[in-house]
């Protein structure tokens, strides 16, 4: 899938974080409130992303999680702000989700710095 073609389904702010490999204002995302139990899924292609009990909050102004689901991400050195940081796309899609750290809490020490508007947060039943 070429990763850059704009999708009608998506809204203007989805698109450029999915497919322009964007990012949404800090704080913006309802998603960062979230407390619920539930799974977090890729807006692009609703493929399980995140478990709602690896969700923390990080104080960076996105939806944060120390772990993803296994073999959910592809992963490139992404150098646009002058350094070397890791970003993450979606394997399924290819969307733009955001930037692992490794200045997460225990167990993993990761980071998942997700932009909201690429998530669908559903809670469990």
């Amino acid at each position: 899938m070429n990763n850059k073609n704009w999708d009608s389904n998506l809204t203007p702010e989805q698109n450029y974080v999915l497919k322009q490999e964007g990012t949404e204002p800090p704080g913006s995302s309802p998603l960062n409130r979230e407390k619920r139990e539930g799974s977090y899924h890729c807006v692009g292609c609703g493929i399980k992303l995140f478990e709602s009990t690896t969700k923390y909050e990080s104080g960076s102004g996105w939806p944060s999680f120390y772990e993803s689901l296994p073999n959910v991400f592809e992963e490139k050195t992404d150098t646009h702000l002058g350094y070397p940081r890791t970003e993450y796309h979606c394997k399924k899609c290819g969307g733009h989700h955001g930037h692992v750290f490794d200045d997460g809490p225990k167990p993993t020490g990761k980071r998942y710095c997700n932009n909201g508007v690429c998530l669908v947060f559903k809670p469990k039943s």
